[in-house]
């Protein structure tokens, strides 16, 4: 089969490798309908060094079970499904917290023997525990948007859960990729009395607008934090879902983090030190949340609103390419010429 692979910054590759089969009856096989590139790949693209190798990449697919291991009871094949950007048993006490990221038999796509989402088919381990069936078939209009619950919607809604976010509060979204334009869309659906979105590219701003934000503020660095403050009556807003993993992205969301509220980071972090000091955070009573969003604990409250139409989280994919063109969907996104990109095997 055809997957992708990453052999150093910049260097991207649809080579062939084996095809994926059965090595423990917990397992499945997913032959792979739709995949995608998420910003959270752009960041190996910069910096990954040079492997003669290369590692296999992605996270994100659904698809369609071609085969399941014995023991498999809660998919078969034929089933449409959405695969999750981690894999959990479903059953340790972590699974059972709602946090299958961190399951003591999980793991991660493109760990170990397990290969990557942007590939023609996956071997799914634990298969019970990660994949979510739909009643729905490989060529329907709501297959983007049903990807989008294989991390970028779940992830968006993760940032606002971990911050508490309901009516009567107000919030910031920093950053309008993919994440922080759903992670607006879930602030709106949890109640949020005010959105402020902070981003500079205005057809991402304008879905942003769509998606529930009140206001936009283009500026950055202190000319972006004043223009909120002066948007909140000087005080900041109750929460701050930053989404870009980036130091000036914290930096702008303690700048505009109102006291006594909380930054819930879901962006990637490209850093390992940051502001937490009296000044920053423990002063003015500030909480620090977030991480790696457990899509799969997800899944079962986003799904219905998908599947009634209620909600269209897949307008954020704004451009199709097929596997073969995928070095084409790094540099795209990577350029912001695309906000993201999916890909047809």
């Amino acid at each position: 089969m055809r997957a992708t692979y990453l052999y150093g910054a910049g260097d991207v590759r649809v080579i062939d490798v084996p095809d994926p089969i059965i090595k423990a009856p917990t397992d499945a096989i997913v032959r792979v309908v739709r995949a995608c590139v998420c910003g959270s790949d752009l960041h190996p693209y910069h910096s990954m060094t040079a492997t003669p190798g290369g590692t296999s990449i992605g996270h994100e697919f659904v698809g369609i079970v071609e085969d399941a291991g014995a023991e498999v009871r809660s998919v078969k094949a034929g089933d449409f499904v959405i695969a999750p950007f981690a894999w959990s048993d479903g059953t340790c006490d972590f699974c059972r917290e709602g946090l299958q990221t961190s399951c003591r038999h999980g793991g991660f796509w493109n760990s170990g023997e397990v290969g990557g989402g942007q590939a023609e088919a996956v071997r799914v381990p634990l298969a019970d525990g990660t994949l979510v069936a739909v009643p729905v078939e490989e060529n329907s209009p709501l297959v983007p948007s049903l990807l989008t619950l294989s991390d970028v919607y779940g992830t968006g809604y993760h940032a606002a859960i971990k911050a508490h976010v309901g009516p009567r509060t107000t919030v910031t979204v920093v950053g309008d990729g993919a994440v922080g334009l759903l992670a607006v869309l879930a602030a709106r659906q949890l109640g949020a009395e005010q959105i402020i979105l902070m981003g500079r590219h205005a057809a991402r701003t304008d879905l942003g607008r769509e998606f529930g934000a009140s206001e936009v503020v283009a500026e950055r660095g202190d000319e972006g934090i004043a223009r909120v403050r002066e948007l909140t009556g000087g005080d900041g807003t109750h929460v701050v879902l930053e989404a870009v993993g980036h130091m000036p992205a914290y930096e702008q969301a303690v700048g505009v983090v109102r006291a006594g509220g909380v930054i819930s980071r879901v962006g990637v972090p490209q850093y390992d030190d940051a502001p937490v000091g009296f000044s920053s955070l423990f002063g003015p009573n500030i909480t620090l949340t977030g991480g790696p969003a457990p899509a799969r604990a997800y899944i079962e409250t986003l799904l219905p609103g998908v599947l009634d139409g209620s909600v269209n989280p897949g307008r954020v994919f704004d451009l199709e390419l097929p596997l073969a063109g995928i070095a084409d969907a790094y540099r795209a996104m990577d350029n912001r010429e695309a906000l993201k990109v999916i890909i047809r095997p």
